[in-house]
């Protein structure tokens, strides 16, 4: 009797992706190669994916994917406040970043070239964005424009850049637990909510007192 085959999935295809990438220590030369190796067809790789590149930026599109399905699962999340919000997917993000975290570091260290770092990113920040698009409350957005002139992508390509920011402090972070990139999140997100409010004096200098000590006395 013959053996069934398996029916290929998009998850599938990333696990193997992502277990080649960490056995080898460098990601697969071709299409040909990979779907060889993992005993399935290039058609089948082409339903999902037009390039090897392709699977790179669907990982991180993945994750954010992931943290948004989990903190959708807690019946309490949806009456969070908009800052609430932010640090539940600050803290659900990283944590499946360090359950990851091996493929993570070698794949953006692979890369000097900032752009092409930004270009693997790319599905990450689609993602982020629609994220930041459905947190923003529409009490935050009145009181916003009463302030300032609110502009929603302002905050999200200024959100994105914090995100940036935080993912190279984890990338440095050697603390156990990464227990100094949980320090970094809660003052940077308190930091980016306090100056949409124009009151970000007290936390901007605490956070650059915690930015400073990292840096300097820890090299």
């Amino acid at each position: 009797m013959a053996t069934k085959k398996t029916i290929m999935t998009k998850d599938k295809i990333v696990s193997m992706y992502m277990n080649y990438v960490l056995e080898h220590s460098e990601k697969p030369k071709s299409v040909y190669h990979f779907t060889k190796i993992n005993d399935f067809t290039e058609t089948e790789f082409y339903a999902f994916f037009g390039t090897i590149e392709s699977i790179e930026k669907e990982i991180f599109k993945m994750f954010v994917e992931k943290t948004i399905d989990l903190l959708n699962k807690n019946k309490e999340y949806e009456m969070y406040d908009m800052k609430s919000k932010m640090l539940s997917f600050y803290f659900t993000f990283f944590e499946i970043l360090t359950a990851n975290r091996s493929y993570v570091v070698l794949v953006l260290q692979e890369h000097n070239n900032q752009l092409k770092k930004l270009m693997q990113l790319s599905g990450l920040r689609n993602s982020f964005k629609n994220f930041l698009t459905e947190i923003i409350s529409d009490d935050f957005r009145t009181q916003q424009e009463k302030l300032q002139n609110f502009q929603e992508k302002t905050f999200q390509e200024t959100s994105w850049i914090q995100l940036l920011l935080t993912l190279k402090f984890w990338l440095d972070d050697s603390s156990p637990a990464f227990e100094k990139t949980d320090i970094y999140i809660e003052k940077s997100v308190k930091v980016t909510f306090e100056l949409m409010n124009i009151a970000p004096i007290d936390s901007l200098i605490d956070f650059g007192k915690f930015i400073f000590k990292e840096k300097i006395y820890n090299k």
